[in-house]
């Protein structure tokens, strides 16, 4: 049969026709498909913009607060955060901040829709942070990036703002810093009582080295600078740190050497990863090393404390791998038993001695709790000729105990300073 024949009569026939129909409709149908997904494809790449904030990042908390209070206030879709907040009188207040839930919102910004999608991946956990892996994905048309950046910085300097005129205490926590406990009031530098002049002298270095990073760098020399507070307990070193951070505007992060699990890499890559304006407090530096030079048994226990090494403590300090733009402050109780490479110039430029009070200070102590000048020259002198050794702690104890007393009577029970406790 003829090849035009065989074609007309399968034309002819009813069940290829009506075959051929549904191929040539799915075909087209395929077709048509294709062509969206393509053009929906290079609509998406070429006229929207997309962002994609995972959980880790630092600017995630601040983006999921932003787009409550500035963004999706309509959406009924909320997860709630509870968090607590000191007020001035002392007292916890507990808080709700509802942030958007998992799902799609919608709001508008600077005339231009954006879409929020907040997915979380049950099956992928953030090591770090022990909860399920989320991120937050924003969309809107256009190609103009800078919508996005201003977004981010509106939303770091709104919860900036929350912390205004407060400390936050950072502990490390995996490879990261976590804030750690509430945020602080920053305490006034003078309400801790050194004496005369070293806490103006330590506060001048430090403005001094924030207000001249040219100086450094035009002369070679690494921007860092260590300093090292030492004496006896009780005498305010700790609390003198904390008020400078306070007069200072910077936050305090809290490195335990004796961690277990922190190891020279480790140490290293969080030094160099610290929240900017930020003080890096060693407390306590003698508990997790002491001097090469004791011996033999004493290096051995040493080096069996943890997993960071000396070298590697030396080396993050004033390596050719650390970090600069950095204060570190450490302290310790006893002087003697650190390792002279370690306090030695470069890793701690200023050595301070924080020890037990003199006459001026017990007197201004005296005045802070009292502001009785004539009973606390009297007080100054009869705790001076009494001993010559007492610590700060011991003279705040004592007018704790004695807060309800007046002046006279703190006066005559002088001798109870050091039966208290």
């Amino acid at each position: 049969m003829p090849l035009a024949e065989y074609v007309a009569s399968l034309s002819q026939n009813p069940y290829f026709g009506a075959g051929f129909g549904l191929f040539g409709l799915g075909a087209g149908a395929a077709i048509l498909r294709k062509g969206f997904q393509t053009s929906m494809l290079l609509f998406r790449r070429h006229c929207m913009i997309t962002l994609e904030v995972p959980c880790r990042d630092k600017s995630y908390q601040w983006l999921l607060q932003w787009i409550t209070q500035k963004g999706a206030k309509q959406t009924q879709h909320l997860s709630v955060e509870t968090s607590f907040l000191q007020k001035d009188t002392g007292q916890i207040k507990t808080k709700y901040d509802f942030i958007p839930s998992v799902g799609q919102h919608f709001f508008r910004y600077r005339g231009a829709w954006i879409k929020v999608d907040r997915t979380r991946e049950q099956q992928t956990l953030d090591l770090h942070m022990g909860i399920p892996w989320e991120t937050v994905t924003l969309t809107s048309f256009g190609r103009n990036k800078q919508l996005y950046y201003d977004i981010l910085e509106e939303a770091r300097t709104m919860a900036l703002k929350q912390h205004e005129g407060m400390t936050i205490m950072y502990t490390a926590m995996g490879s990261d810093w976590r804030p750690f406990g509430h945020p602080r009031r920053r305490r006034p530098i003078r309400s801790v009582v050194l004496r005369d002049g070293l806490a103006d002298k330590i506060l001048t270095d430090c403005l001094d080295f924030i207000d001249n990073p040219s100086w450094y760098t035009d002369r070679g020399i690494p921007y860092r600078r260590g300093y090292l507070l030492y004496g006896p307990p009780g005498c305010g070193k700790s609390s003198f740190i904390m008020a400078l951070a306070g007069a200072l505007e910077y936050n305090i992060c809290v490195l335990n050497l004796s961690e277990r699990g922190l190891t020279d890499d480790r140490l290293n890559h969080l030094l160099s990863v610290a929240p900017q304006q930020s003080i890096i407090l060693l407390e306590d530096i003698d508990a997790a090393f002491v001097s090469r030079e004791d011996t033999s048994i004493q290096k051995a226990a040493y080096e069996g404390l943890n997993r960071v090494t000396f070298s590697g403590l030396l080396n993050c300090l004033d390596g050719v791998a650390s970090t600069e733009a950095r204060i570190v402050f450490m302290t310790t109780n006893y002087l003697e038993r650190l390792d002279p490479a370690l306090i030695r110039p470069g890793r701690v430029d200023m050595k301070e001695y924080v020890g037990y009070c003199d006459e001026a200070q017990v007197e201004l102590m005296f005045l802070r709790f009292y502001k009785d000048a004539g009973h606390a020259r009297t007080f100054a002198k009869k705790v001076m000729e009494k001993a010559k050794a007492v610590s700060p702690a011991q003279i705040q104890g004592y007018f704790m105990f004695h807060k309800h007393s007046t002046p006279l009577e703190v006066l005559d029970n002088v001798e109870a300073i050091w039966t208290l406790g």
